[in-house]
């Protein structure tokens, strides 16, 4: 907690940007401190991925993964975004401290 605030780490697969928005908004009026991914590299940051070789890519992407564990270990509580129940590996993988 952090004074009277609950924190909350969002989790789920970046292709929910929507729902991560919607989610995010409730939560924080809901009086809770909203933790949320960095970008949403599956839908609609795709520039970020531009003139990156595959192993930088490959790199980026482990180091997204492992600022996401941090930010929940930073959390009082997650909340898992599973849009008509799906949940990708990386979601699985962090929940499971893989």
């Amino acid at each position: 907690m952090v004074g009277k605030y609950k924190v909350v780490t969002l989790c789920g697969s970046t292709r929910f940007k929507d729902e991560f928005m919607k989610v995010q908004k409730e939560l924080t009026l809901k009086e809770y401190i909203v933790i949320s991914v960095g970008l949403f590299g599956h839908s609609g940051d795709n520039e970020v991925w531009e003139g990156m070789d595959e192993d930088t890519v490959t790199k980026t992407k482990e180091m997204l993964d492992d600022m996401h564990k941090r930010k929940i270990d930073m959390a009082d509580e997650i909340f898992v975004i599973n849009v008509d129940g799906y949940i990708g590996s990386s979601t699985r993988c962090q929940l499971l401290g893989d």
